[in-house]
């Protein structure tokens, strides 16, 4: 898990896909936080994204860096910890001008049954399951 941290931090942008109805939806996404054994991404509430994901948990994520590239899929559950919270949006300073870990909105979500692939141009796929 932490070397799919590392990728996607270095990253800065991934691309998060959901599912709306049987229509995909694709966005650029940047939070990503370790917190408690387990991956995190944070998004609002007022988003059609936060409703996608609790309509149907199953995302996948893509970056791409230096000829090298990843995806990952799994299921997101949901954090209502105000500590997770936390945790994010003390990672990401920049986004307390937005979010609070009291405000209502703010919410993140952690994979479960993660699969990660690490691609290259000639390279041999990696897999990392968490």
């Amino acid at each position: 898990m932490q070397e799919v941290y590392d990728f996607l931090k270095k990253c800065g942008t991934y691309y998060l896909a959901t599912v709306e109805g049987t229509e995909p939806k694709v966005r650029p996404f940047g939070t990503i936080n370790i917190f408690d054994g387990k991956l995190y991404i944070q998004t609002g509430k007022v988003k059609p994204t936060y409703r996608q994901i609790k309509a149907n948990p199953n995302v996948e994520i893509s970056a791409f860096i230096n000829g090298q590239w990843i995806r990952l899929k799994g299921k997101l559950v949901e954090d209502d910890r105000r500590e997770a919270k936390k945790s994010m949006l003390d990672a990401y300073p920049e986004l307390r001008g937005m979010y609070n870990e009291d405000d209502g909105n703010t919410v993140v979500f952690y994979f479960e049954d993660a699969v990660a692939t690490f691609y290259s141009f000639g390279g041999v796929p990696k897999e990392v399951r968490f």
